[in-house]
């Protein structure tokens, strides 16, 4: 069984909010599922998996602006700030913190629900530490 996990994490590494989606889901359905959930800022850093204009106009719906860039094979490029980009390293190191829980890492669980409630926990330990 494999999952992906969708995250939205503050300028501190935090995680705010988490959702699980099967492997082979597109990344725009996390996106979409997480976008109600996003509190008022003004930049959102991704990777090149959330680039899609419906998700961007979204995101500039809400008064964010996305800092996201364009997947490879886009006919017209995308423009974003790239010094800022180098920040969402935080959101990777937040991903290794919950891997360093072992039942994270390994995903012991089968079912989607007990694995999220695995998962909430670790981000628990990690927004107090």
């Amino acid at each position: 069984m494999n999952t992906k996990l969708h995250a939205i994490c503050v300028s501190k590494g935090r995680p705010i909010d988490l959702f699980v989606t099967a492997g082979q889901v597109s990344d725009y359905i996390g996106a979409r599922a997480l976008l109600r959930s996003l509190p008022k800022v003004k930049w959102l850093l991704g990777d090149r998996g959330y680039d899609a204009d419906c998700f961007r106009e979204a995101l500039q719906d809400r008064g964010i602006r996305a800092c996201i860039p364009g997947r490879k094979k886009r006919k017209t490029p995308v423009k974003y700030d790239k010094r800022r980009y180098k920040r969402r390293n935080r959101i990777e190191i937040m991903f290794g913190r919950l891997k360093d829980r072992k039942r994270v890492a390994t995903r012991y669980d089968r079912c989607p629900k007990v694995f999220l409630s695995a998962i909430a926990l670790a981000a628990l330990v990690i927004y107090w530490l």
